[in-house]
């Protein structure tokens, strides 16, 4: 397995993004995954930077590790022909080293524009679309395209890298992994679901990487690190099919109102047991995921959270999983 570290926007200043990705390559980090939100998911975190001047940053400020969108929406912030565009200039900037991990958005983001929030049916639809215009102006040419959802007209990219920009598609039920099947280079997704894996595996995804986040709140007093996790990510525990309706950071907060601290424990791992950790990437491993990433709680937790994973983490976790 390899294994990341993510750069969350919500939780982080956009300087500080670039000071911790500088500091997780020198600690030995194999990759990095960024969000792309316009707003935080509750109050608490109290950021939310644009990922795409973060990731041009990025670029120049490090050497070797892996950049990766985690997740972009290509069908309303975003026009899925600028999408590319962004991408295959990360892709010159990196010097080979950015995926564009894309998903089918949340209401969180994508209201802001005013036209209102599709159905799942639909977003699909515009996700398939958007697919299909980004692979064909990564092919190179005028590209002209008439869907359902978006049109394109006479579009070209003309600065386009050597190394064609990987695409990821995130999935966490079976519509959206058929959709990975079809289009993408790696799968991606925030839960270890082995069934979605195995789909994509067997629907054309066989040998493609499959890509997860595991969010954590290391912390040496484990009581601190319990209290920090359920304060900042109590939001995380609703499920994708309401995380992706909610339209604001109230709408959360008031949907964690229930939320117990021992229910955000079971989700994200907190303290400094290295065994804890191991046995919970095992439950990703065991699902046919072959990259993790690490989303640390707390911004200003940062730090020791990279100093600890150096000396202990990184090198338990590739004794045991390579």
């Amino acid at each position: 397995m390899e294994f990341g570290y993510s750069l969350l926007c919500e939780q982080t200043p956009p300087k500080q993004l670039i000071t911790d990705l500088v500091g997780a390559e020198e600690v030995g980090f194999d990759y990095s995954v960024i969000s792309d939100h316009y707003f935080p998911w509750i109050e608490d975190l109290g950021h939310s930077a644009y990922a795409w001047s973060v990731l041009g940053a990025l670029a120049q400020a490090t050497d070797r590790i892996k950049l990766m969108t985690f997740v972009t929406c290509p069908t309303m912030r975003y026009h899925p022909a600028v999408v590319a565009q962004k991408a295959a200039t990360m892709g010159i900037l990196s010097d080979g080293r950015f995926t564009l991990g894309l998903g089918a958005g949340e209401n969180l983001n994508e209201h802001i524009i005013g036209r209102g929030w599709p159905s799942a049916d639909v977003r699909h639809e515009m996700f398939r679309e958007a697919l299909e215009i980004i692979r064909s102006l990564f092919d190179g040419g005028f590209v002209n395209y008439r869907g359902d959802h978006f049109r394109v007209d006479s579009a070209k990219l003309y600065d386009l890298p050597e190394r064609r920009v990987p695409i990821g598609v995130a999935a966490s039920a079976g519509r959206a992994g058929r959709i990975a099947a079809d289009y993408a280079d790696a799968l991606i997704s925030d839960q270890p679901v082995a069934d979605v894996v195995r789909d994509f595996k067997s629907g054309g995804g066989d040998g493609k990487p499959v890509y997860g986040q595991l969010p954590l709140a290391y912390g040496a007093d484990p009581d601190e690190a319990r209290q920090r996790a359920y304060r900042l990510w109590r939001w995380g525990t609703a499920g994708w099919k309401v995380m992706s309706e909610l339209p604001g950071p109230t709408s959360f907060a008031a949907s964690a109102k229930t939320v117990r601290p021992e229910d955000v424990a079971e989700a994200v791992p907190s303290g400094d047991d290295v065994q804890k950790y191991l046995d919970t990437v095992q439950t990703w491993a065991d699902a046919g995921f072959t990259h993790l990433s690490f989303c640390q709680v707390g911004a200003d937790h940062q730090e020791d959270f990279r100093r600890w994973a150096a000396a202990e983490l990184l090198p338990a976790l590739r004794e045991r999983f390579g």
